[in-house]
């Protein structure tokens, strides 16, 4: 898809600032991205809990956590699932971190960093690597049909040290 017939705005990009968002992880608590200052976050957006590349997708992160752990980084999930179908999902899929749900208002936090399809009314698959700092080092916009697996991760991770 060229640029010109793209929905969305531009992803953000490394050097950028993060934008900070409040969502629901749980019917009864959130989780903002200024609670990790300090420690590097990994934000996983993607279309719909349940489909079979966003299974594997985030059943990849729950495997690769330790990887992850050795850098002191957080790895959110966020789609514009709800938060029941979050819970279940994560329960099925013995996910390890927290899914968020950008549900209401529908997308905003996705439309905050450039990956809201309104096409389809989800969010893109896309990774931002961000530092101590809040400000984004890695981003990738990838196809919806690809799992862009953790090695770009793991690479953007290194080059915070």
């Amino acid at each position: 898809m060229s640029k010109s017939s793209d929905p969305r705005s531009p992803i953000l990009a490394a050097g950028a600032k993060a934008p900070n968002f409040r969502l629901k992880t749980t019917p009864d608590q959130t989780v903002a991205l200024e609670d990790f200052l300090g420690r590097p976050v990994v934000l996983a957006f993607y279309p719909a809990d349940w489909s079979p590349v966003c299974s594997d997708q985030m059943g990849l992160y729950a495997q690769v956590m330790p990887e992850f752990k050795k850098f002191d980084a957080e790895i959110l999930g966020i789609s514009v699932d709800g938060i029941w179908t979050h819970l279940a999902f994560a329960k099925d899929r013995k996910l390890n971190f927290p899914l968020l749900s950008d549900f209401e208002p529908k997308g905003a936090v996705s439309r905050l960093y450039g990956v809201y399809e309104t096409s389809t009314g989800e969010s893109a698959r896309a990774l931002f690597v961000i530092d101590k700092h809040g400000v984004i080092r890695w981003s990738l916009l990838s196809p919806d049909g690809v799992n862009p697996g953790a090695d770009g991760i793991l690479t953007a991770l290194e080059h915070l040290r």
